[in-house]
């Protein structure tokens, strides 16, 4: 038995799809490997959800067990960042915080680290690690998690000049989404 060749126009159009084909592939290979925002550079931070409702009263210690409340900073605009030093995302984020604390602090901006049930062994050290000059509170039950209503590490919310909640973000931030959203409630 013989096969019967494959007629030429059809042996043409199967190449010519494969053809295409691979120059499709090495199309978007060349386009992967050339992208201008590499992946290293992209922001894949969380970007942050509009809310407006009254920040809760939280009362906690700092790094040297003094009592602190969050009553005290009415009339400021304070970024409250829920976090661990056990949380990936939250040591990534400290320097951004940082940086942009060190920016608008002179325009009554406060931004107040919150550690979630870790002791001041603990805490110190980080805090000392990253250079953080901002408030760092120490929460051993959870107060702020219950009353922001989240479990998630790093959670952060922004909380106006008069005490209204009106950013949250849950998980990382990064410098460009914190340029975005906060500035216009800081220079209201």
């Amino acid at each position: 038995m013989t096969k019967n060749p494959q007629p030429a126009p059809r042996r043409f159009i199967a190449r010519l799809l494969i053809g295409t084909g691979l120059i499709s592939v090495g199309t978007i290979f060349f386009l992967l490997l050339n992208d201008p925002a590499p992946a290293s550079k992209q922001d894949f931070s969380a970007v942050p959800a509009k809310v407006d409702f009254s920040a809760p009263e939280l009362t906690l210690e700092d790094l040297s067990g003094n009592p602190v409340t969050l009553r005290d900073y009415r009339g400021s605009v304070v970024l409250i960042n829920l976090w661990a030093t056990w949380c990936p995302p939250c040591g990534e984020e400290m320097p951004t915080l940082q940086a942009f604390y060190e920016k608008y602090k002179s325009h009554g901006f406060v931004l107040i680290a919150i550690n979630q049930e870790e002791p001041l062994e603990t805490v110190a050290p980080f805090v000392e690690e990253f250079g953080l000059t901002f408030p760092v509170w120490l929460d051993m039950d959870y107060q702020a998690q219950r009353e922001f209503n989240t479990i998630g590490l790093p959670s952060s919310y922004v909380i106006d000049r008069n005490g209204k909640v009106r950013l949250i973000w849950m998980g990382g931030i990064s410098a460009k989404n914190l340029e975005k959203f906060v500035p216009d409630i800081i220079l209201e």
